[in-house]
């Protein structure tokens, strides 16, 4: 929108809602806007990440066809990604397992007592 455009927006919203209301109209129009590009934005990051997570199983597929020997660095650096990511949710997944298996020894230790 150029200035002129912009301009008679801003007489015409003067005109229909009055100088009391237009401010509080200009707020809430900022406030849709900025809501709006936060969720395109979001939506932006979750669109990257799943051609990311794509690409990566794309590049494992290929990795396995070749039977994993002789690897290009593209897919061994796919691979590498992919072997740290599944051994971070393991790696979470058994401290939070350990963590309730100390929760619920420590509560039949006091009802032991």
């Amino acid at each position: 929108m150029g200035f002129w455009e912009l301009f008679v927006v801003l007489v015409v919203g003067l005109i229909v809602l009055g100088p009391e209301r237009l401010p509080t109209a200009v707020r809430s129009v900022a406030r849709w806007i900025k809501t709006i590009k936060q969720m395109a934005t979001n939506v932006q990051a979750e669109i990257n990440e799943e051609l990311r997570v794509h690409e990566l199983h794309q590049n494992l597929k290929k990795a396995e066809q070749q039977g994993m020997d002789n690897l290009s660095p593209e897919l061994q650096r796919s691979i590498n990604e992919l072997s740290e990511a599944a051994q971070s949710v393991t790696h979470s997944y058994k401290s939070s397992d350990q963590t309730t298996e100390q929760v619920q020894n420590s509560s039949n230790d006091k009802h032991s007592q």
